[in-house]
């Protein structure tokens, strides 16, 4: 069989690079033409070769991975703490000339099968540009949501159009993708105005690709997908969600233990009955709100399986795990919660949502935690913390229904915000002994997820339609 290359550029962040793999692995599963290559950024905040992308590498062994050489200057510090997605934006342009001479020199120089496309993250559309320099399509593989697609889009708009940026003082936002108005506190990453040019200046260089593929399913958002099809100034949108390891990755040794002592645990404990908290790689709280966070829990009475995280000290980059549990949490929480709970440090996510014991997920409401969620009929309470997690919350909340609100507005970088034990008692109790409707719907939306990926399903029929574009069978 003729085969056919695929250039992937994701960010480096770790949920992005998951995304990126999972999608490859099923292009590879529908049609095994394709050669596909990863190219993979140095993190900048991290430092050093990725573990992750080593650790993807070695398990994903159909996938070609390349390492882009790490010539060029992380972004400053506090450009990263102050506007994340201008400065990473900035590092993604600087690494045009790098990209475009890899993609020349070790991936058409390796073979000379044609390049169907680059297939480039939502923040990496400086990219766009290096395809069309070597007379390539390119496709931008936007990793969050529909609604969140639509808004960057709305953004670029408003740029167009000359309109201000967002103010404090503005009245809640009308965005076609919501059905309800949006209060400018849930767009914290916009707060900014090098944060708002990045985002608009994203969704105006998506127009410049040759689709969009979405990690989502038509049916969960059928308003946003409806706001994205009514416009004739975008090139098409693939909904070809949702992308889910459901194996999860490789485990030996130390994380095979824990992982098997989890789900032992989980084993033993009722239907429905465990609240799962956790909240992603970039989710940690300082010591005084874990603390209120075991006073919550303690109270609601009910049964949990936190993933614990402390934020990471000032010049660390990342948050750590840590076991001495009692040197943290307040006194005799661990001796009077031990037959009710279990606290632990990194988390088979996948594997506890979808154990039958799990009854509620306290979640940041990023994409990907999403719609593992959904897949598994778990309803979540949310505690967004960062980036576009605030408007996922808002939207679970007030327009799919599908969640309760613990939190619509934490943020992490914000020193006096906090949660109290009493709101997070409230959120699980009402999840937990008044959430039958929310239970229902999840489980709604689940079965529509499931049919969404089989054959004949939107997103299945979606991923045909993308794979007969690369390979020239449709426009």
């Amino acid at each position: 069989m003729k085969k056919t290359q695929l250039v992937f550029v994701p960010a480096p962040g770790f949920g992005h690079l998951v995304a990126a793999v999972q999608l490859a692995k099923m292009v590879l599963e529908r049609n095994d033409s394709f050669l596909i290559t990863m190219l993979a950024i140095h993190n900048p905040i991290y430092g050093g070769t990725s573990k992750n992308t080593e650790s993807l590498a070695s398990i994903h062994t159909e996938i070609r991975f390349i390492e882009i050489p790490e010539t060029i200057p992380a972004p400053p510090p506090e450009a990263l703490a102050v506007s994340p997605a201008s400065a990473f934006t900035s590092y993604f342009i600087d690494h045009k000339t790098l990209v475009k001479d890899t993609i020349v020199n070790q991936v058409m120089a390796h073979n000379p099968a044609p390049i169907a496309s680059v297939v480039v993250d939502m923040f990496c559309t400086a990219f766009i540009d290096v395809a069309k320099e070597l007379g390539v399509p390119s496709h931008v593989f936007y990793t969050s949501d529909a609604a969140f697609l639509a808004t960057m889009l709305y953004l670029s708009d408003r740029e167009d159009k000359g309109e201000p940026k967002f103010r404090p003082t503005d009245p809640d936002y009308i965005i076609p993708c919501y059905s309800n108005p949006v209060p400018y506190r849930l767009l914290p990453l916009l707060h900014i105005d090098v944060e708002y040019e990045a985002f608009a200046n994203h969704g105006r260089e998506f127009k410049d690709s040759n689709g969009i593929i979405v990690n989502t399913f038509s049916e969960a958002e059928s308003l946003a997908v409806s706001a994205l099809l009514a416009r004739d100034d975008i090139p098409p949108i693939f909904n070809v969600g949702p992308l889910i390891d459901h194996k999860g990755k490789s485990l030996s040794g130390s994380d095979a233990v824990k992982r098997d002592e989890i789900l032992k645990w989980l084993d033993d404990q009722p239907e429905k009955s465990v609240v799962f908290l956790c909240f992603g790689s970039g989710g940690s709280f300082d010591e005084a709100q874990l603390k209120e966070i075991a006073i919550g829990l303690e109270r609601s009475g009910h049964r949990f399986l936190w993933s614990i995280r402390l934020k990471p000290s000032k010049g660390k980059p990342q948050a750590s795990f840590f076991d001495n549990y009692g040197e943290i949490l307040p006194q005799g929480f661990l001796e009077r919660s031990k037959n009710i709970g279990m606290l632990c440090g990194w988390a088979p996510q996948v594997e506890i949502l979808a154990h039958k014991a799990v009854g509620a997920f306290v979640s940041h409401c990023g994409w990907n935690s999403t719609l593992e969620a959904l897949w598994y009929a778990v309803p979540i309470i949310t505690w967004p913390l960062y980036s576009e997690q605030h408007v996922n919350a808002f939207q679970l909340v007030k327009d799919l229904g599908l969640a309760v609100e613990l939190t619509l507005d934490f943020r992490r970088d914000c020193p006096t915000d906090f949660v109290k034990a009493e709101v997070i008692t409230k959120a699980v109790k009402t999840m937990m002994e008044q959430g039958g409707e929310l239970r229902n719907k999840a489980k709604e939306t689940s079965e529509m997820a499931k049919k969404a990926v089989v054959e004949g399903g939107s997103s299945y029929v979606a991923f045909g339609n993308l794979i007969d574009q690369w390979l020239g069978g449709k426009p």
